[in-house]
């Protein structure tokens, strides 16, 4: 087993960072319609259903923060959520828009675009992936389209538990050279389970590191 990248002080902050009050600000449809950017702002990204919504719950150690459900494109916004004055979560509605009107997709793709190539306080993107599956065509167009903006992105295999170990360990590897010469790409694939919560304190950790500490009330114990 590899040894955990994390110091005691970084998880420890990142548990602190999203104990705190997390509230969901406003589901944007428009770009007129985003809160003004005087914050970091972490997205959530991935194919409809790789479990975007269920990893936000985890990490705020809630069940009904962002809505889940086995509906591919349910989320239909990017639904802003503020954690604690310091840090935006973006839950970006999922792409792949397995059963929406073209129109409707159409729209999203438009929005998503514009948000991504626009917003400058956007400091990361994280690409979901189902591990069950691995990286899908959708996925690498959507880091494509981030490569071009020179928005960074990291990949986070979700479901981790629904694999054995010796299968999880082939798909990071592979996903890892897939990724390896991408120029936006953070070289470090993350492995999580929102249900066993694998891999969600580190989550939080490097996550952490993103925020904007001079407007978090934190004092290290």
């Amino acid at each position: 087993m590899e040894p955990n990248p994390y110091s005691a002080d970084d998880l420890e902050r990142g548990r602190w960072l999203f104990a705190q009050e997390c509230t969901f600000v406003k589901g944007v449809v428009a770009l007129k319609g985003l809160p003004p950017a005087d914050r970091p702002e972490i997205a959530f990204a991935g194919r409809s259903n790789v479990g975007k919504s269920s990893l936000v719950n985890a990490l705020t150690g809630r069940n009904t923060l962002a809505r889940t459900s086995n509906t591919p494109g349910r989320t239909r916004e990017l639904n802003f959520f503020e954690l604690t004055g310091g840090l935006y979560l973006v839950d970006l509605p999922g792409y792949g828009y397995a059963r929406v009107e073209r129109a409707v997709a159409e729209n999203w793709v438009r929005l998503l675009k514009a948000y991504l190539a626009g917003r400058p306080t956007l400091q990361r993107i994280l690409i979901l992936v189902d591990s069950r599956h691995g990286l899908k065509d959708s996925d690498l167009e959507m880091m494509d389209m981030l490569d071009v903006a020179a928005v960074t992105y990291q990949v986070v295999l979700t479901k981790a538990d629904k694999l054995k170990a010796g299968q999880l360990g082939k798909i990071t590897e592979a996903t890892q050279k897939k990724i390896a010469r991408r120029p936006a790409a953070h070289p470090e694939v993350m492995i999580t389970s929102s249900e066993k919560k694998t891999g969600i304190e580190e989550l939080r950790a490097e996550l952490a590191a993103l925020a904007d500490w001079s407007q978090i009330p934190y004092k290290a114990t």
